[in-house]
């Protein structure tokens, strides 16, 4: 930098780089009397007056350009590196904040879905900020609450149970003083049908307490468990009794027991109904994301008539098919009834699979 100073007198102090344009500039300061600056080809001249008791005194500067430049890339490298810096703070504080709100979150939604799945003895810690600690308060009394409604509802369940097995076991003793063998049989008879008839009312009015808060099983082997316990009966009336199922697991959002009872209920229906030494085809596949369960006979007659016994005919009630349809639409799926391959009914029931398993079928 090359600084210049213009007494009034002409005289200059410094190294003289008034030639030219710069001369002019002097002079345009001196009648002005205001500071300017004039860029140049080879850096940047300032020109300040200043009033002094002589008379005005120019002081001229001129800056080149490697000087004007000299520092700028290092300046601007230091307020990139402070942003990068700042930036990476923020995203560290963020990022600790975030977890410290989701982390207590994702737990509590941990505990939904075990309370969902049926385990109603979990609770959730309370952790977290204020509102969460809120959150987790609030399902723990939810939960809570669901004890106090499941524990009263099988109590009321059971007194129904008492309630309506009274009256029934005095209708029966009532028959027995009826003198016409013929009609004691035939009252006999409707009463052996309202005792299970109020016996699988009763069970049904359990199920939703089970149901509410599913729980999953395999469906393959609760069927061949169950098609174990028929067997021996098939074996002593002389029935081809074969049952399918598929190589892998077969998960589905259904409890044992229910599946259990659907079993049971649809095995009783043909040894109830069709003549002994007619086959039963028990089968468990995989259709896409679906698992059907299908139990089919060969049973005397075909179209109405076997389609009729698996509703109300032959002297069923109809409440187990009732029961299992109850059971696949609670769990999403369906019933459908058809003819067999075998000449009779075939009974299909159609469950989800639960999310995430990988099955295989045979």
């Amino acid at each position: 930098m090359v600084v210049a100073v213009h007494t009034p007198s002409g005289q200059i102090i410094g190294r003289d780089t008034s030639v030219g344009d710069e001369e002019a500039e002097v002079a345009q300061a001196r009648s002005t009397r205001t500071a300017f600056t004039h860029r140049t080809d080879t850096g940047l001249d300032v020109i300040i007056p200043v009033q002094t008791e002589s008379g005005i005194t120019v002081v001229e500067s001129t800056v080149s350009n490697d000087e004007l430049r000299q520092g700028v890339a290092a300046a601007w490298a230091t307020i990139i590196g402070l942003g990068l810096l700042l930036v990476g703070v923020a995203a560290v504080i963020a990022l600790r904040l975030g977890r410290r709100v989701s982390v207590p979150v994702t737990r509590l939604a941990a505990v939904a879905h075990r309370i969902r799945e049926g385990e109603l003895g979990t609770r959730a810690v309370p952790e977290g900020p204020p509102e969460t600690v809120e959150l987790a308060g609030a399902l723990n009394q939810l939960a809570d609450r669901i004890d106090v409604l499941v524990a009263a509802e099988r109590e009321a369940v059971a007194d129904l149970g008492h309630r309506l097995r009274t009256p029934v076991t005095a209708l029966r003793l009532d028959t027995d003083l009826v003198a016409d063998p013929e009609v004691a049989g035939r009252l006999r008879h409707h009463v052996d049908e309202l005792q299970r008839s109020v016996d699988a009312i009763v069970r049904e009015a359990r199920r939703p307490l089970r149901s509410a808060m599913p729980s999953g099983c395999d469906l393959g082997v609760v069927v061949r468990r169950r098609a174990a316990f028929w067997e021996p009966l098939a074996q002593d009336q002389d029935r081809d009794f074969t049952v399918t199922g598929p190589d892998g697991s077969c998960a589905v959002g259904v409890p044992e027991e229910d599946v259990s009872d659907v079993v049971d209920v649809l095995l009783d229906n043909v040894f109830a109904h069709t003549p002994e030494g007619v086959g039963i085809r028990v089968g468990v596949r995989v259709d896409g994301d679906r698992a059907r369960l299908t139990v089919a006979d060969g049973g005397p007659g075909t179209g109405e008539s076997a389609l009729d016994r698996g509703r109300s005919g032959s002297g069923s009630t109809g409440l187990g098919l009732d029961i299992a349809r109850r059971v696949a639409e609670a769990a999403g799926g369906s019933v459908s009834l058809g003819r067999s391959d075998l000449g009779g009914l075939t009974v299909e029931i159609s469950l989800p699979l639960r999310t995430g398993d990988h099955k295989n079928q045979r």
